[in-house]
């Protein structure tokens, strides 16, 4: 397991840009969040506005019936989505999710490997507005979407 980036101070999150944060995450200069590795999930793409994720959950991840969790679809896509965002904030800004909701749109089976996109609809200078949605690598099906409003703070 990978020690969770945690930097030494504010500062030092504050002196890049969102993207370049991004990007070193991507490039393993700055570690995964243990979320991550936890949820069975990493990071896979990174471009202005748009970040993607790929990951398969396991039985771990399931609820009492045997399907997957539907915290899994949310933290998927909160990270999805959030880390798009982050992709638009400048140096020494950082943002928060105000709200996020997503639509479960057919079951997952677990070991189904998936791709989770997030994408900035609105990256302003006070908020941000992304959706996201997860789909089947191996077939393209729609497994859940979402939608979030982020704050962007001044650090």
């Amino acid at each position: 397991m990978s020690e969770p980036f945690i930097p030494s101070t504010l500062d030092d999150l504050k002196a890049v840009t969102g993207l370049a944060f991004m990007q070193a995450v991507l490039s393993g200069k700055l570690p995964s969040p243990p979320m991550a590795e936890t949820l069975g999930y990493r990071l896979t793409e990174v471009a202005p506005g748009r970040v993607v994720f790929t990951g398969t959950p396991d039985p771990a991840h399931c609820n009492p019936m045997g399907g997957v969790h539907g915290g899994w679809y949310g933290t998927l896509l909160d990270s999805a989505m959030g880390c798009a965002v982050m992709t638009t904030v400048p140096k020494g800004r950082l943002y928060t999710t105000l709200e996020y909701k997503i639509n479960i749109t057919r079951a997952l089976p677990p070991g189904t490997r998936i791709a989770a996109e997030g994408v900035v609809d609105h990256g302003g200078r006070t908020t941000a507005v992304a959706h996201g949605e997860i789909r089947g690598l191996a077939d393209g099906k729609l497994y859940a979407t979402g939608t979030t409003t982020c704050l962007i703070l001044n650090g």
